[in-house]
C-alpha cells in the first residue's frame, strides 16, 4: 500500500512536473485525517513521507500514565508493559508508536484512496488553469477533435480548448483532425475544471499573427497603433515605424505581398488594409477611407466627429460593401464619420436605364421588388429618392442608400 501510493504520486511528479514537497504535504494531510478518525481529534501524530524511497511512516505519540482518561493522547503503563516496553519507559514520559496501514482497517484505507484521488484531480485542474493563465494572449496550435453545433473542441497538449461560434471566423469550415491556430482569450474556473476559451475572431489574434509574420513588429521597430476588424470580411490595421529608413506598410506587406498573404490565408481570405498611422486626425482619416477621393474633410477633435464631402461616385468607395469600410474606419480612428454626397440632379442624365438590365448590379430580388412598386427605370428610382424608397416594405435607409449609389454609379460609368 505504501509503495503503491508513493509511486502513483511519483508518476504525477514525472508527468505533470509537480513539486515533490507539495505532493508529500498532501499525503501527510490525508493520512493525518485518517489518524484523527481512528484515534481522535486530540491525537498527537507525525506522518513521514519519503518520495524517493516510496515509503510512508505514521507515528502516534502518547503520554504514559497510571490511569488513562483520554486514549487519544494517553497510554497506561500496564498496557505498555504488556507490549514489552523494550525502552524501559516510565509514567510521565512519551511513548511513540509506529502505526501500520493495515491497522486503520479497509474502510479508512478506501476513504484515504478516494481523498487522494480527489486531491490529484484538484491539482491537475489547478495545473491546467495556471498553465493557460500564463498563456493568455498567446497563439496555440491544436487539433480539432470534435465539431459541435455551436462550438469546436480543440486538443492542445492533451487538454481541451473551447472555440465557441462567436469566436470563430464566419463561414470558415472546421473538420475533425484539422490543425487550427487560435489565441488564448480567457480561462475560467468551473466545478468541472478549467474552461480555456480560444478565439480566431478577436483582434488580438490578428495582432499576434502580424508579430509572427513580420519580424520588425516582433522586434519593436514597427508598432501596431490600432486594429479594426470584421472577422472573415475585412480588417484595417494602423502601423508606425520608429526607424525612418523602414517603410511600415511595405514591411508588413512584404515583397510581392508574401507576408500579408500568409496572414490573409490564415484568416480565411479576410481582406487586410495596412495603413500608415498619423497623429494628425485629418491625415489619418483620409488614409483610413482611401482610395476614395474627398472634396472636403472637417474634423471636430473635441467632439470626435468628422464630416467628409465627396462626389457621388466616390461615396460607394468610402462606405464599402455593406458599409464595412466606413465602419472599420470609425472603429480605427475613434471618430464618428458622416459622409455628405455631392448629388448630381437626376434630371441631368440624358438616357434612362431599365431596371431589368441591372439585375446583376442590384440583384434579381431587389429589381423585382422595385418593379412591383411601380419603379421601372433607374431615373424613376432616383426621382423617388431615399425617403420614398424607405416606405417600401423590406427596404430600410441603408438599403435605400445602397440602391441610389449603385444607380448613380451606373450613370457615372456611362459618361
Amino acid at each position: 500500500m505504501n509503495t503503491e501510493i508513493v509511486e502513483s504520486f511519483a508518476q504525477m511528479v514525472r508527468e505533470k512536473s509537480l513539486d515533490k514537497d507539495v505532493l508529500a504535504g498532501i499525503i501527510e494531510e490525508i493520512f493525518g485525517i485518517m489518524v484523527k478518525k481512528k484515534f481522535g481529534l486530540e491525537a498527537k501524530y507525525d506522518v513521514v513521507v519519503n518520495m524517493d524511497k516510496g515509503d510512508i511512516e505514521i507515528f502516534l505519540e502518547r503520554s504514559i500514565v497510571e490511569t488513562v482518561n483520554d486514549p487519544a493522547t494517553e497510554i497506561s503503563i500496564d498496557e505498555l508493559n504488556e507490549k514489552g516496553n523494550e525502552d524501559g519507559l516510565e509514567v510521565g514520559e512519551d511513548f511513540v508508536q509506529k502505526i501500520e496501514l493495515h491497522e486503520f482497517g479497509r474502510r479508512l484505507i478506501n476513504l484515504a484512496r478516494q481523498s487522494l484521488n480527489q486531491k490529484i484531480r484538484e491539482i491537475e485542474k489547478d495545473i491546467v488553469y495556471n498553465e493557460y493563465v500564463e498563456m493568455l494572449g498567446e497563439i496555440v496550435v491544436g487539433d480539432i477533435y470534435q465539431v459541435r453545433r455551436n462550438d469546436v473542441l480543440v486538443n492542445h497538449n492533451k487538454n481541451e480548448l473551447l472555440l465557441p461560434r462567436h469566436e470563430q471566423i464566419p463561414r470558415e469550415k472546421y473538420r475533425k483532425g484539422d490543425t487550427v491556430r487560435a489565441v488564448v482569450k480567457d480561462v475560467k474556473k468551473t466545478p468541472n475544471g478549467p474552461v480555456v476559451l480560444v478565439s480566431r475572431a478577436d483582434n488580438l489574434f490578428l495582432r499576434r499573427l502580424f508579430e509572427i509574420e513580420i519580424p520588425e513588429i516582433y522586434d519593436g521597430v514597427i508598432e501596431i497603433k490600432g486594429i479594426a476588424r470584421e472577422p472573415g470580411e475585412r480588417a484595417k490595421i494602423a502601423v508606425e515605424s520608429s526607424d525612418p529608413r523602414i517603410d511600415a506598410v511595405g514591411a508588413c506587406v512584404g515583397m510581392k505581398g508574401v507576408r500579408i498573404h500568409a496572414i490573409v490565408r490564415e484568416l480565411n481570405n479576410e481582406n487586410i488594409d495596412v495603413i500608415n498611422y498619423s497623429e494628425d486626425p485629418v491625415v489619418f482619416i483620409q488614409r483610413c477611407i482611401a482610395p476614395a477621393k474627398l472634396k472636403q474633410i472637417e474634423v471636430d477633435e473635441e467632439a470626435k466627429k468628422c464630416v467628409v464631402t465627396a462626389d457621388s461616385d466616390q461615396v460607394s468607395l468610402i462606405v464599402g460593401r455593406n458599409g464595412v469600410n466606413i465602419r472599420l474606419a470609425i472603429k480605427l480612428t475613434g471618430y464618428e464619420i458622416e459622409v455628405i454626397r455631392l448629388e448630381k440632379p437626376f434630371e441631368e442624365y440624358d438616357e434612362d436605364i431599365e431596371l431589368i438590365e441591372l439585375r446583376e448590379e442590384l440583384g434579381t430580388e431587389m429589381v423585382d421588388l422595385l418593379i412591383n412598386n411601380r419603379l421601372d427605370t433607374a431615373l424613376e428610382v432616383l426621382a423617388a429618392g431615399i425617403d420614398k424608397l424607405k416606405e417600401i416594405e423590406g427596404l430600410d435607409e441603408e438599403k435605400a442608400k445602397q440602391i441610389i449609389e449603385i444607380l448613380e454609379n451606373q450613370f457615372e460609368e456611362e459618361e
